[in-house]
């Protein structure tokens, strides 16, 4: 019987948005300065599960924890300095398809991700 694999790739569907003042939290023994979260969630395609990745937007002085995926309970969080928010929230706001991947295997690899597209396509809409 074979394992099923330690990876979980899901469409963002949905985002929000979320600024602090300053939040201390605690993520595997690493104290965490949080100014803004970024939750996204979407379902899994195959299996319509619906998904939780939480980017976390950290202050300058802050330590950065490991990634963090449960796959049991269909969520994860990663950590970026607060000065990547807008351009996150950029990409999340310009690009679609979107796709959040979870990394059980190799937690560092937990990443957004958008899908190939030609050089010099720009905003279609315009």
């Amino acid at each position: 019987m074979s394992q099923p694999m330690p990876v979980a790739v899901f469409e963002i569907k949905q985002y929000m948005v979320i600024f602090r003042q300053l939040e201390r939290r605690e993520f595997n023994g690493v104290e965490a300065q949080i100014r803004g979260i970024v939750r996204c969630t979407g379902v899994k395609p195959d299996t319509n599960s619906e998904f939780r990745l939480d980017v976390y937007f950290l202050t300058t002085e802050s330590a950065v924890p490991d990634p963090v995926v449960n796959l049991d309970e269909n969520s994860g969080a990663i950590f970026f300095p607060i000065s990547d928010m807008a351009v996150f929230v950029d990409v999340l706001r310009n690009e679609k398809p979107i796709y959040g991947h979870l990394r059980g295997d190799r937690p560092e690899w937990t990443s957004i991700t958008t899908t190939n597209e030609p050089v010099g396509v720009g905003d279609e809409d315009e």
